[in-house]
């Protein structure tokens, strides 16, 4: 079954196709802003499962997640394609695009996703973690858990204006179904991609903001080049929507360019 997705056609001559995933909380509206600066690709904005217009797709798997999104590419006959991804979405599009199955995939485009944790007690302390997480939000008002969530040491860039704005912004979604997906494509549960994204034979690019210190690190550990968005933390395309647009326009102009982009 596809999942909810929104097809927007290039405001000029279209170079292609951009099939956009959001992170965990946040729906196909996510790369909007981004997106209208990226004016000649045609533009696939989806809703992963427990999110926006797919929340009542339950997941089960990281590999279900990927069978849902092979099928929502094919519901639009998308047959070459470039995958953005940030956090949650980011982690799906690596996963996508390590499991051998897609050759219409031109690149993969990366914002602050973890390619996974390397040790069985690591992924174990992250899974019991996101389950108590999981559980808050099943539980507890909504509001609060976005509070309490927004004040983890990866958001503490963000203003208690933009704080507030994201608690407003994802208080519609549906509590059960964050939790249910929280709890399908933990971090504890993702296998470790390194390995298969170094084997890549596509353009693979990271980008993070530059205030980002945990994902700037670990991002310089990848076979990939880094690209730093100027003034923004972890959740760059939100903090600095130009700059990120910038940067994925010029990866799209020279998409085997190796060089580091400062944005």
């Amino acid at each position: 079954m596809p999942l909810a997705a929104q097809f927007q056609t290039a405001m000029s001559a279209s170079r292609g196709v951009i099939v956009w995933l959001h992170g965990f909380l946040g729906d196909s509206r996510e790369w909007h802003t981004v997106a209208a600066d990226v004016a000649q690709y045609d533009h696939l904005f989806i809703d992963l499962p427990g999110h926006g217009g797919s929340a009542g797709n339950e997941a089960v798997s990281f590999a279900h997640v990927n069978q849902l999104l092979a099928a929502t590419l094919d519901s639009y006959n998308i047959l070459n394609y470039w995958l953005v991804g940030y956090s949650l979405g980011g982690r799906m599009a690596m996963f996508h695009a390590t499991q051998g199955t897609t050759r219409g995939l031109q690149g993969l485009i990366v914002e602050g996703g973890h390619p996974g944790l390397h040790d069985a007690q690591t992924r174990a302390t992250r899974l019991a973690a996101d389950s108590r997480w999981a559980q808050r939000f099943r539980c507890e008002p909504l509001r609060q858990v976005l509070d309490d969530w927004y004040r983890q040491p990866v958001f503490a860039t963000l203003s208690d204006a933009q704080r507030e704005a994201l608690i407003t912004l994802r208080a519609d979604n549906q509590p059960a179904a964050l939790a249910a997906m929280l709890e399908s494509t933990s971090l504890g549960r993702q296998p470790p991609l390194w390995d298969a994204l170094s084997r890549l034979r596509i353009p693979f690019h990271y980008l993070c903001g530059e205030r980002d210190a945990k994902f700037r690190a670990l991002a310089a550990t990848l076979d990939a080049p880094l690209h730093l968005i100027t003034g923004a933390g972890h959740n760059a395309h939100r903090e600095n929507p130009r700059a990120t647009a910038c940067c994925i326009n010029a990866i799209l102009r020279t998409p085997t360019e190796n060089s580091h982009d400062l944005s």
